[in-house]
């Protein structure tokens, strides 16, 4: 165990509190390969990226661990950068094997198509365990591995970069070795257009081994301001956070302030709040098992967004799987108070979407909020009937074609929702007339084979039968 500048810092986040270790393979493993990766050349950035709608430079860096969330309910339209958690490194620079790697091919392909950059998360806290990186940092030839290895599992799963998150290099000598690894991935990576990135401490003596030389190898660093405060990761604790690496020299565009997505002192997850009470949301502290136990609510999370824009290069957040969903999305908060906007779909088609007995595709007494029914009813030329197919989404009043709740199930409803990037709003027309929604597996279907008006659209396993035809804008 290292010696630590704060006690708090003994109760990261990251690894000890998941209870999980990677799935690794033996010391000195080589990382097979993975039917199917995706590469970037590969990906289309057809859907709306965040970084077009966000300032410019502005970053909104999300974690998704290996062992929890769906790819497929990530809001990528609304995100630039994701980090997937974690790979280990060995003592002699390889790197274990990486948990789960269908599921970091399915992020890649889906990150790529929405404009959204996928690195490799390197490290964690791991127990406290961070003999491998002080071993292989220290070494020159166990450090030419290493970025030898970082290369090839980046071109293996066609990833754009790694974040480099040691917990953590001491002063002194190991901050020296640190440095050195650095500079040699920073002169490698950013010879190939890759990313180099690096998770930081939030504060105190510890950050003293990332040596300010470090700062012109990373293209930014991600500073894990939370695990401290009182309350948890309030407002003024963590800009004061920021502006420490600030003042050590930290560029104002390579400082990206991280937020909680959970709660302390217990580890409770933020949509396991709201879950408890919607209006928890709206607040940073609530009572969990008869304890106080803070977080960062919307309010919260928004205030420190419009601090970054101004005084910083962008908000990170550990991590997706965590958030809830609707008005309660600390993703969309973050979106939202960076003055993101959406733009409509590229491309697209615009028109009517005609089905079963020549009706037409709906949206219930031309409604536009959020969970508004879609139906079929008697074509009327209305907005409520004018939807633009493209970019891989549905679209009407300013709003997506989605699948309640991210359902998979057969007879679940479609409604419309903002468009978030998720899985639950892609669907993907058919050469046999069908509408396909890929995250569920099913298409779009006129419930019960019925042409009255009013009848509710849902997904049904795809059968090409008449409720299940559609003809779009063409």
């Amino acid at each position: 165990m290292k010696a630590f500048s704060s006690p708090w810092i003994k109760l990261r986040t990251r690894w000890a509190v998941a209870g999980l270790a990677v799935a690794t393979a033996a010391a000195g493993a080589v990382v097979a390969p993975s039917a199917g990766a995706a590469t970037q050349s590969e990906a289309t950035a057809a859907a709306p990226s965040a970084a077009a709608a966000l300032p410019s430079g502005f970053r909104s860096v999300g974690y998704m661990p290996s062992w929890a969330g769906d790819v497929n309910a990530v809001q990528y339209s609304k995100l630039t950068h994701i980090n997937y958690a974690f790979a280990l490194p060995n003592s002699n620079g390889t790197l274990q094997g990486i948990e789960n790697t269908a599921k970091l091919s399915q992020l890649v392909s889906r990150g790529h198509a929405a404009g959204v950059k996928v690195s490799l998360a390197i490290g964690g806290w791991n127990d406290g365990n961070d003999s491998a990186f002080e071993q292989l940092a220290g070494n020159s030839g166990a450090r030419t591995t290493f970025v030898n290895s970082v290369m090839s599992v980046i071109n293996q799963y066609g990833l754009d970069g790694v974040d480099i998150d040691w917990e953590y290099p001491d002063p002194g000598q190991s901050g020296n070795n640190y440095t050195a690894l650095m500079q040699q991935l920073s002169n490698t990576l950013h010879a190939n257009g890759k990313l180099l990135t690096a998770a930081v401490v939030s504060e105190g003596g510890t950050a003293n081994g990332v040596q300010p030389a470090v700062f012109g190898y990373v293209d930014w660093l991600n500073i894990m301001a939370y695990d401290g405060g009182s309350p948890h990761a309030g407002y003024d604790w963590s800009i004061n956070a920021a502006n420490f690496w600030k003042n050590r020299g930290l560029p104002k565009n390579k400082t990206v302030l991280g937020v909680p997505f959970y709660s302390r002192p217990n580890y409770t997850q933020y949509k396991d709040i709201v879950a408890m009470n919607p209006n928890n949301a709206n607040i940073d502290c609530v009572t969990i098992n008869g304890a106080q136990n803070c977080y960062n609510g919307v309010p919260t999370i928004k205030r420190k967004t419009q601090w970054a824009v101004a005084n910083a290069g962008g908000i990170m957040n550990w991590e997706l799987s965590q958030d809830a969903t609707g008005s309660a999305s600390l993703v969309s908060a973050i979106f939202d108070a960076a003055g993101g906007t959406t733009p409509p779909p590229t491309g697209g088609k615009t028109g009517p979407i005609k089905g079963i007995g020549g009706k037409c595709v709906d949206v219930a007494g031309g409604n536009s909020a959020n969970g508004t029914a879609v139906q079929i009813w008697t074509c009327n030329s209305s907005t409520a009937q004018t939807w633009t197919v493209g970019d891989g989404t549905v679209r009407a009043l300013g709003k997506c074609l989605d699948v309640a709740a991210a359902g998979t199930a057969n007879g679940t409803q479609v409604q419309l929702y903002d468009c978030n990037g998720t899985g639950a709003q892609g669907w993907q027309p058919q050469s046999n007339g069908t509408l396909l929604n890929p995250a569920s597996g099913r298409c779009l279907d006129a419930t019960g084979q019925s042409s009255a008006d009013g009848t509710r659209l849902q997904i049904w396993d795809c059968a090409r039968s008449a409720n299940q035809l559609w003809t779009v804008p063409a």
